[in-house]
């Protein structure tokens, strides 16, 4: 999963990013410090392939990773290429789906591009931008889709379709909130369309207020807003995250999150909201030689899960053994799961279950 990070400049994206990276971005009080994207893998904590590990000790051990890009600050007429608009909109499309960094916090000492702390004004300069590269992409989508009806009517349908898209982020609003049928949704998803990817806006607010949620009016707006075209909020303090990030020691961060009132990490926060956001989910697979998790969509069948280990998987698919890790972790064992009848043999139409433990069972 690869996840973008962006916003307007000086609203504490990269400060942000080096807190979920553990990476060293420039963070500077003036536009453009990110030139280039910088890029931070981090794992995704799980607890429950550690416990596998624990109880296999295998060879390897290998967790689900998430991919941060902490991409340029957008401006005004980026999508004319002003500032680093061109670059930016390349690297976005690249993405899983968006952290939106939104200023949320007021300081005389961190200029603001726009001279003022406003949330919900930021957020509207960026999805201007973002819808009007848009439908351009769009308003090229139509002309081909009309030339190509030339010679198959079908095309026909696509370019409506368009157009219908194009109606609809003319009033400003962006491709995610469009509502239109399953398949249409398809084929706009392969549409590369910056604002088809879902978003997490992250409220960057200061050490006080992310404390105290409800004091923050700046926090709530973003909030509205957000429940309102469907997406997620998110409260950080990016500073504050930051300097617990510098810590070595697990038990001092603990203690410095306690003392500040946080009780979960930035980045656990975002990793989760990533995954409901994007409908994800983790099975998991162990043995002497490997405990890994694997990232899928909710909804995948055992053969597409299977797939994800290796093409011949899916190809040769004949069964799936599976045992949920709950049901392994009471019984301490798969060999006590197998005689207590807990681990389940599943067809080509078992739908995975978010913390299977799965054996496939493949010939090709």
């Amino acid at each position: 999963m690869k996840l973008g990070i962006v916003g307007l400049p000086n609203v504490g994206k990269s400060t942000l990013f080096n807190a979920l990276s553990g990476a060293k971005a420039e963070a500077a009080n003036y536009p453009f410090c990110t030139i280039d994207p910088n890029v931070g893998v981090v794992t995704v904590p799980d607890e429950r392939l550690e416990w596998l590990w624990d109880l296999y000790h295998p060879k390897k051990f290998t967790p689900a990773v998430i991919e941060f890009v902490d991409i340029a600050g957008l401006v005004k007429g980026a999508s004319k290429g002003e500032g680093l608009g061109n670059k930016f909109l390349s690297n976005i499309r690249g993405t899983d789906a968006i952290i939106h960094v939104v200023r949320c916090f007021d300081d005389p000492d961190i200029g603001h591009v726009e001279g003022s702390t406003d949330p919900l004004r930021d957020i509207e300069i960026i999805d201007t931008e973002l819808i009007m590269a848009d439908i351009e992409m769009a308003e090229r989508r139509i002309d081909r889709a009309k030339k190509a009806a030339k010679g198959d009517k079908k095309f026909l349908k696509e370019a409506e379709l368009f157009e219908q898209l194009v109606a609809h982020m003319n009033e400003g609003k962006p491709v995610r909130t469009f509502e239109c049928s399953d398949e249409d949704r398809e084929i706009i998803a392969i549409s590369d369309l910056l604002t088809a990817k879902r978003v997490i806006y992250a409220a960057n607010m200061d050490e006080q207020s992310i404390c105290d949620l409800s004091s923050s009016s700046y926090f709530q707006k973003v909030k509205t807003f957000a429940e309102a075209e469907g997406s997620l909020a998110l409260p950080v303090c990016a500073k504050l995250e930051a300097d617990i990030a510098e810590l070595d020691d697990e038990e001092e961060k603990a203690m410095f999150r306690e003392e500040s009132g946080i009780t979960e990490s930035g980045l656990s926060q975002l990793i989760r909201a990533s995954y409901n956001l994007l409908g994800l989910i983790s099975f998991l697979t162990a043995g002497s030689d490997e405990c890994r998790a694997w990232t899928i969509k909710k909804g995948t069948r055992a053969p597409q899960a299977a797939g994800k280990i290796h093409s011949d998987f899916e190809r040769g698919f004949i069964r799936a053994e599976v045992v949920s890790f709950e049901d392994l972790k009471t019984v301490s064992t798969l060999a006590n799961a197998r005689s207590q009848g807990l681990l389940r043999s599943e067809g080509k139409d078992y739908v995975m279950q978010d913390g299977d433990v799965v054996n496939f069972l493949f010939n090709v």
